[in-house]
């Protein structure tokens, strides 16, 4: 069988590294063969490049890059990192880490505060890219480690209404339909959703691998998740599969045909990612706790199933509360 990847990368379960004699094994950033895969490649066999001459946020940034805390990360995580690294290089590629203070981290937090989640990323991912200066030896000390966070509602998404998802039922068709019951019935990101294969189908659940946290999952079907699984024609290893069933469906057309349906039923408000909330709502409406909706979604901190399930506590609590009063 011809070989599809080039010299010294190979792929294990899945994922592709680089690995050449005298240098460790390293993940591929990119995992697909694009242009920007071949673009990788070739820098790679140029072999590792010298260290800079003087300290610069390029050089960290290029070094950090090359690190295995950087090639641990999830290709998700690599993405919304390397967002920050852009920014970060544009706007300080030739000053030295070692002279940057805590005030800049500041700066450069409030400049973005615009976008209060993005902000908070920059604070996040500063910190992390100058622990790797502290690895390289060009500094002793954090000047990110402590810079607060700016409070604010960084995510202004809700759980899908009972009302829209069953208009959602009754208006939308094959992928659409699926894709929409995959995302509400096993509470996932759309990223591992549509990487769903049928062969992960087992013992009236599905096996997930998160792509964002790595996390293991197996996660019971719902009886309406199971029905409309059981109505799908196989046409692809993948459940949800591209038009000519060569692959799994992009996100952009999944994205695309979501969004037909939400106009349709006036949902424009509630996006892909608002299902994970509702999964997470429904659970806590039939008073499952922190731990259950966890096994479910995923989550790794009770934070984050408290921000998912909050307003549906509410109102969980309020009814309890004013029933009292009779």
């Amino acid at each position: 069988m011809k070989r599809d990847l080039p010299k010294y990368t190979s792929r294990k379960k899945g994922v592709i590294y680089w690995q050449r004699r005298g240098e460790p094994c390293t993940r591929m950033r990119n995992q697909d063969l694009t242009p920007e895969f071949w673009a990788e490649y070739a820098l790679r066999l140029k072999g590792p490049e010298r260290a800079p001459a003087s300290q610069t946020f390029a050089g960290l940034i290029d070094s950090y890059r090359k690190s295995m805390r950087y090639a641990k990360l999830a290709p998700r995580t690599a993405k919304d990192y390397d967002k920050v690294l852009e920014l970060i290089l544009d706007r300080w590629g030739d000053l030295n880490p070692a002279k940057i203070e805590r005030r800049h981290f500041i700066s450069l937090r409030d400049a973005n505060a615009d976008a209060v989640r993005f902000a908070n990323y920059c604070v996040q991912v500063g910190r992390v890219l100058m622990e790797h200066a502290i690895d390289v030896g060009w500094r002793a000390d954090n000047p990110a480690k402590g810079v607060q966070q700016i409070k604010g509602d960084t995510d202004p998404r809700e759980a899908w209404p009972s009302n829209l998802i069953e208009a959602y039922r009754a208006t939308a068709e094959g992928r659409a339909l699926l894709l929409f019951e995959l995302c509400l019935g096993t509470g996932q990101r759309i990223g591992d959703v549509l990487k769903m294969r049928w062969s992960d189908i087992e013992g009236g659940g599905i096996h997930v691998k998160q792509g964002k946290t790595r996390k293991k999952l197996w996660i019971p079907l719902t009886a309406s998740l199971q029905a409309t699984l059981d109505a799908e024609e196989r046409r692809s290893v993948f459940i949800l599969t591209n038009s000519r069933a060569t692959g799994p469906w992009s996100y952009r057309g999944a994205a695309d045909a979501v969004m037909k349906v939400r106009r349709q039923i006036g949902a424009e408000k509630y996006d892909i990612h608002a299902l994970r909330y509702a999964a997470a709502s429904e659970l806590a409406a039939l008073g499952c706790d922190d731990d259950a909706i966890a096994a479910i979604t995923g989550h790794t901190t009770r934070a984050m199933v408290a921000k998912y399930t909050a307003e549906t506590r509410q109102k969980i609590r309020a009814l309890d509360a004013q029933k009292r009063r009779k």
